[in-house]
């Protein structure tokens, strides 16, 4: 029987190496490489063209959703199970809408973990049902916000809000369920997308032009 090639992306050597472990002792699986960031995740599918990415989602250099978008525009038979935690809803929807096949969360038994590999393998899906919920709501809620004439999804526009009543960085953070690195990307933009240099010029603009009042 042909074995399930897998390719491991994480850059915690400690759980690269423990996942490496314990699914080599799965009969049906071969682990045909290791990546420990989503670029190397990347060449290592153009490489050694797994059936199978155990995908982390927070990486340096290219997180495991742009990865995963990135593989499934080049290698769409490739699939993808997200690794995740808790507190990364977002990003395993950001992941699911370019295509993969499921998450699965950091802490789950070694044993259910091939088992969902397996599930994966034959054309099956891992979303719980509350995923497939929020799923199909972003799907007929469209990001963009009303009252907005400067392109802000519903997200920056939260971030927005938060950074106008002038919460801090990891206060948003928190509250959001995001990382901190993550957040200032999302400040980042929404300060290029209202054209302004900081907090307080980008409160005054989102008040002006009634962001704010929703």
């Amino acid at each position: 029987m042909a074995k399930i090639k897998v390719l491991l992306a994480d850059d915690q050597e400690l759980i690269l190496e423990s996942l490496h472990i314990v699914l080599s002792m799965e009969e049906d699986l071969e682990i045909v490489g290791l990546a420990r960031n989503g670029e190397e995740a990347v060449k290592g599918c153009e490489q050694f063209k797994p059936d199978m990415v155990l995908m982390d989602v927070n990486m340096p250099v290219m997180d495991g959703v742009a990865a995963t978008a990135l593989i499934k525009e080049r290698m769409p038979a490739t699939k993808i199970i997200m690794l995740t935690s808790y507190k990364e809803v977002e990003y395993v929807l950001a992941a699911l809408t370019h295509g993969a096949e499921g998450y699965l969360l950091k802490a789950i038994h070694p044993k259910d973990l091939a088992a969902g590999i397996r599930v994966v393998q034959a054309g099956g899906t891992l979303i719980s049902q509350e995923m497939a919920g929020k799923l199909i709501k972003n799907m007929n809620n469209p990001p963009l916000a009303k009252n907005n004439e400067f392109g802000l999804t519903a997200r920056e526009i939260e971030v927005l809000q938060k950074l106008a009543a002038g919460m801090r960085n990891q206060e948003i953070a928190e509250m959001l369920y995001l990382s901190e690195g993550t957040v200032k990307n999302y400040i980042s933009t929404i300060y290029s997308k209202l054209h302004v240099k900081g907090r307080r010029e980008a409160a005054r603009k989102a008040r002006d032009s009634g962001i704010m009042d929703h």
